[in-house]
């Protein structure tokens, strides 16, 4: 079993990672995991647990980590938004063919709030965009 176990362990957590070296050789052939430092995602730091000295093959496999993580993150992103258009569909095939007039009434304000506040950022970032590309346009 030790064979397959990897050398790093990266417990998740909001804003990245605690990160534990494996360690399979011992005399009771246990697992034991060594805490040796937290990543954070946002901002690429890596802090050493307490008195630990990360060595080059430790910062490595954490970089590695990061990297993999950060790109799993972005694009969980991405598939986020794609259903939030999905559920928007959905949500206006319920209101135009199954909502109750109670139903709306619950939900209408709260809804075109949400709508007008996001129509909003993605004009003033289209727009944003537009003048980057083509500086001459007014």
């Amino acid at each position: 079993m030790s064979a397959d176990l990897p050398q790093f362990y990266f417990r998740i957590r909001d804003n990245g990672a605690t990160v534990f070296r494996v360690d399979t050789e011992n005399r009771q052939r246990r697992i034991e995991m060594d805490e040796i430092a937290s990543v954070n995602v946002k901002n690429g730091t890596i802090k050493p647990h307490g008195d630990t000295v990360l060595d080059d093959a430790d910062l490595k496999a954490i970089k590695n980590w990061l990297a993999t993580r950060s790109s799993t993150l972005a694009t969980r992103d991405i598939d986020d938004i794609h259903r939030a258009v999905d559920h928007l569909n959905l949500t206006t095939h319920w209101a135009q063919s199954r909502a109750t007039d109670a139903q709306l009434d619950a939900v209408t304000d709260t809804l075109l709030l949400a709508m007008h506040d996001l129509r909003m950022v993605l004009v003033r970032k289209k727009s944003e965009r537009i003048l980057k590309t083509d500086p001459t346009k007014p």
